[in-house]
């Protein structure tokens, strides 16, 4: 029997966002790996509830998956999450899938997105592609999700290493925020704003706290300060810089470098 590679996301309730990102990521692994079954798996108990009510599609947490390829025999099984930092959802899918370790021969799982100094490098190489032809009065802010996980510090060592770009770093739920930003923005010189989600998919952060015109979203409070904003709904998992990138991590995987 081939050997398992289970790609594991948080899920995205959008069917759009999903094909464009997560689909994709998934499809690039199969193309990469045709000796593996590819499966997937995500960790939101509410994205895989909307998705059943809305779509009437199962999709399975990374327990109810790793219980399905015991049921079919799996023996060798490789988990790579999808997550861009190594917070709380991430933790809960390493945590899930390690207590299945004593169950198949082999059992590795691997590195969210930003887990070292390459990772990091790597990711600020793809965002000088986004930022290259900004203007001089143009700056790119990038909406992370945040935890309150001690991962949090993720999005400000991000932002430290653009001190120098006019690329800047904010968490919706965690430090840094966009208010300290708006600070920071009003003794610039900029006057324009591209809003990016540092998001594997545009889903509901993006689209209703970055982009929309509620009076809170981050698009508005910008505007509100007196800069002109503009908006992409794009989640970093469309980008084929990012999916290489996981690749590159399923790759280590393989080779028995791994969490588990």
């Amino acid at each position: 029997m081939k050997p398992a590679l289970v790609a594991v996301s948080f899920g995205t309730s959008y069917p759009e966002t999903r094909k464009k990102t997560i689909e994709a990521v998934e499809k690039k692994l199969s193309q990469t790996y045709p000796s593996c079954d590819v499966f997937r798996a995500f960790t939101s108990n509410k994205v895989i509830k909307k998705i059943k009510e809305q779509e009437k599609t199962t999709i399975l947490t990374v327990d109810q998956q790793m219980q399905q390829l015991i049921d079919k025999g799996y023996e060798e099984v490789y988990v790579q999450p999808l997550h861009i930092i190594p917070g709380s959802e991430y933790s809960k899918a390493l945590h899930q899938a390690m207590r299945y370790k004593n169950d198949f021969k082999k059992l590795e799982v691997g590195r969210p997105l930003l887990s070292g100094i390459e990772d990091y490098q790597k990711v600020i190489a793809w965002l000088d592609l986004l930022a290259k032809n900004l203007d001089e009065d143009e700056a790119l802010v990038l909406m992370g999700h945040g935890s309150q996980h001690s991962s949090f510090t993720v999005y400000a060592c991000l932002d430290h290493m653009l001190m120098e770009k006019p690329i800047f770093v904010c968490a919706v739920e965690s430090y840094p925020e966009i208010s300290s930003l708006i600070e920071r923005l009003k003794k610039s010189s900029y006057k324009k704003i591209k809003l990016y989600p540092l998001m594997l998919v545009a889903g509901d952060h993006a689209t209703n706290d970055m982009a929309s015109d509620d009076e809170n979203s981050w698009k508005s409070q910008l505007e509100r300060t007196g800069f002109h904003v503009e908006t992409f709904l794009k989640g970093m998992g469309e980008a084929t810089e990012i999916q290489e990138l996981f690749i590159e991590h399923a790759a280590m995987i393989m080779k028995g470098k791994s969490n588990g």
